[in-house]
C-alpha cells in the first residue's frame, strides 16, 4: 500500500473530502431533529438531523454512535444502519464532505441537550413545513422511506457561486433548490 508520505503525494492537488456522519433518529411517527445554534452560521435556527465529523481513529459508524451520544445522550438506539452516502462538492471545487447518512429508532423521547443546538421531535409528516436546511425536504424522506433490506442510497450535492445547489440521487435526474451561502 506504500508508506504514509507516498500516499499523501498521490493526493496533494486532488479533490478531497471531509467525512461526517448525519443521523436521522425516529420515535413512532416522529423524527430527532436539532436546531441550530446561534453560533451554527448558515444553519443556525434551521433543523438538521444529528451528527457531525468523523475522529481520524474511528469508523463511519463509531463515529455516529458517538455524535448521538454527544449531542442527544442516547447511548443506545435499535437499528443503526447506513441509509445514504453523499458526495457534497462545495466550495472552491477541491474540497468537499463525504457525508455518511444513518437512520435509528430510539427506544424513548428523553434526550439531552448540547452546545449543537435544541433537540425537537417533530411529526415526520410536518418537517416539510418547519424551517429546515434545504436540502431535508429531498433526503430526510428517501431515508426513512427507505425498506430495511435496501441498499444505502447514493447522491451528489454540488453548489454553484449563486447559491443554487444541485441534488441529484443516482438514477434520478437532478434537482435544484436554494442554499443559504451565509
Amino acid at each position: 500500500m506504500g508508506s504514509a508520505s507516498q500516499i499523501a503525494q498521490t493526493t496533494h492537488g486532488r479533490y478531497a473530502t471531509t467525512p461526517r456522519t448525519l443521523i436521522f433518529v425516529t420515535h413512532g411517527d416522529d423524527v430527532l431533529l436539532v436546531r441550530g445554534a446561534a453560533h451554527k452560521g448558515w444553519w443556525a435556527g434551521r433543523l438538521n438531523g444529528v451528527g457531525g465529523h468523523v475522529e481520524r481513529d474511528e469508523d463511519v459508524w463509531t463515529s455516529a454512535r458517538r455524535e448521538l451520544r454527544e449531542e442527544t445522550g442516547l447511548a443506545s438506539v435499535d437499528d443503526l444502519r447506513l441509509a445514504a452516502v453523499i458526495n457534497a462538492a462545495l466550495g472552491d471545487g477541491h474540497q468537499g464532505i463525504l457525508l455518511f447518512v444513518f437512520t435509528a429508532r430510539a427506544p424513548g423521547r428523553t434526550v439531552q441537550p448540547s452546545a449543537e443546538g435544541s433537540l425537537e421531535w417533530i411529526p415526520i409528516a410536518d418537517v416539510a413545513d418547519q424551517a429546515v436546511i434545504p436540502d431535508l425536504r429531498l433526503l430526510l424522506p428517501r431515508v426513512l422511506d427507505l425498506p430495511p433490506t435496501a441498499p444505502p442510497l447514493f447522491a451528489h450535492y454540488g453548489v454553484d457561486e449563486r447559491g443554487v445547489m444541485t441534488v441529484q440521487f443516482a438514477g434520478e435526474s437532478p434537482a435544484q433548490i436554494d442554499f443559504p451561502t451565509a
